[in-house]
């Protein structure tokens, strides 16, 4: 309802705070109007958008492959005290376990044109380019002979068959192993795939597809189990959630379920813990839901601000409570909102602060959690103590309705958690190590649209994890997985044995011969 003189008030305290509210609540609505813009007109992208002149330009995604870059100044060269990161490309450097097959292209004659004798070698001249062989279907006959001796009546000799996963199927461990990977790995909707087996004559229905996924995640399930139980006995954890839209059988809409994801990563500090990602369908995001999957976990905890992770610190907790770490980008996040939408010199002095905290980490990436922490202590707790002052001071007189007031409280309210890297060199300053890994089930969600149903959506957590696992330790996903399965099927891997199959387990045994070798 429209403001009208009568109703105004007469007091000169209460027309000012009624003017700051209404000031700020037109803020908030342009603010959210260019957020819609941007969204429907502009780029999605914070690397799009240029923060200030001079100011260190951020990549938060991964800390320990590249520094930040930096920011260019008038002459067009890097800002001092900052480095550029160099070419990453492999041009001269082919991979050298990569097989080579020899093309050999001789002179159209060997014979001298002057003389008419016969030309001899002196040398060559050697290039190499990396070629490709198309995935060919083909078909595998297993000949099992029978043999029996003509001097007596022993009885017949024949191999046994080997097992695959399924008994009698049409299909070989290796065919469904690929169909897995070029779903979850490589995130190939099933209908393209048998789309992409048509073009070589093999039709197939997309149920059978489904139904081989559902059988190599129930081999595999176990060895799933394992590695959850493994991640959830480090001491440091980083967990996450994202929906999952899963279809139910008689209703018209898809229920919109969960994936938590719990990683964990140490070679930021050089740590012992190997990389590594489990995603946990769920029914919804509550508190109920992630207290059930930690309920026997007590350690360190990555997380951003949602509520529902901040149950897990109570005291009083069995069987202790967990020491929760937040998310620095995610306060950053709504600075840079704010700035993106107002053009708040505030709001751009302290991306520029938190530029700096970004280029310390980096410097120290990589090094031993004693080094990082003393790096922190000395160099970032100053600017972190300076930025909580200017918070404070900044905050007064704001309207509680404006999206910088927002940003700051959000900012102080989680003040202890997203300094406690400066208490622990384990810690990391964000939590893009586990957000990244939700890249694999955006983009899988984004081709798949949702799961087929409830087993379709564990299904999908199995391999997904096991696959993206697989990826984190620089393995072909498709090697490894193939492998597995063939070993889980065949028996030669007995239930006792699982941790052998866990992919840094796996590269181990693969590279302990090529270093024994060397």
């Amino acid at each position: 309802m429209p403001l009208r003189p009568q109703d105004l008030p007469e007091d000169r305290g209460q027309l000012v705070s009624l003017a700051l509210a209404q000031a700020a609540e037109i803020d908030a609505l342009k603010a959210g109007m260019k957020v819609l813009e941007g969204l429907i007109y502009g780029p999605r992208s914070e690397r799009s958008v240029t923060i200030a002149d001079g100011q260190l330009a951020l990549d938060l995604e991964d800390l320990c492959r590249a520094p930040p870059p930096a920011a260019a100044n008038d002459a067009g060269r890097p800002a001092s005290g900052l480095k550029r990161s160099g070419s990453k490309r492999n041009i001269g450097r082919l991979p050298a376990w990569l097989p080579r097959v020899d093309e050999v292209i001789e002179p159209d004659t060997k014979t001298c044109a002057c003389c008419s004798g016969a030309l001899h070698k002196i040398g060559e001249d050697v290039s190499e380019a990396l070629d490709v062989v198309p995935a060919v279907i083909r078909v595998v006959r297993t000949i099992r002979p029978k043999y029996a001796c003509r001097g007596c009546r022993t009885g017949v000799v024949q191999s046994r068959s080997r097992g695959r996963l399924f008994d009698g199927g049409m299909a070989t461990t290796s065919l469904i192993a690929s169909i897995a990977c070029w779903k979850y790995a490589w995130h190939l909707p099933l209908s393209r795939q048998a789309h992409m087996l048509r073009g070589q004559g093999v039709r197939l229905d997309r149920s059978t597809l489904c139904r081989w996924i559902k059988r190599a995640a129930w081999w595999l399930k176990p060895l799933y189990l394992r590695q959850l139980e493994l991640i959830h006995q480090q001491p440091r954890l980083f967990c996450d959630e994202t929906r999952l839209p899963v279809r139910r059988k008689g209703r018209r809409r898809t229920h919109t379920g969960q994936f938590w994801a719990h990683a964990v990563d140490d070679r930021p500090w050089g740590g012992p813990a190997h990389p590594a990602v489990i995603y946990v369908f769920a029914e919804g995001r509550s508190a109920r839901e992630i207290r059930e999957q930690l309920k026997d976990y007590a350690g360190l905890l990555q997380v951003d601000g949602y509520a529902a992770y901040k149950g897990l610190a109570h005291p009083n907790r069995k069987p202790g409570p967990v020491t929760l770490a937040f998310c620095l980008a995610h306060a950053r996040r709504k600075f840079f909102e704010v700035h993106k939408t107002t053009g708040s010199n505030f709001c751009a002095d302290v991306l520029g602060r938190i530029a700096q905290i970004y280029a310390i980490e980096a410097d120290v990436c990589g090094q031993d959690a004693a080094i990082r922490l003393a790096a922190r202590r000395e160099r970032t707790a100053p600017i972190l103590e300076a930025l909580r002052s200017d918070l404070d001071a900044e905050l007064e007189g704001l309207s509680k309705q404006s999206g910088l007031s927002k940003a700051i409280r959000y900012t102080l309210a989680h003040w202890t958690g997203l300094t406690r890297f400066l208490e622990d060199g384990r810690l990391e300053v964000d939590n893009n190590t586990v957000e990244r890994t939700m890249r694999s089930i955006s983009l899988g969600r984004k081709n798949h649209l949702f799961a087929g149903d409830d087993g379709g959506a564990e299904s999908w957590a199995i391999l997904a994890s096991l696959l993206n696992t697989a990826k984190l330790n620089d393995l072909d996903p498709f090697v490894w997985l193939n492998d597995v399965l063939e070993r889980m099927v065949s028996g030669a891997v007995k239930a006792n044995e699982l941790d052998s199959l866990l992919a840094w387990n796996w590269k181990a045994e693969r590279l302990a011969p090529l270093q024994a070798a060397a």
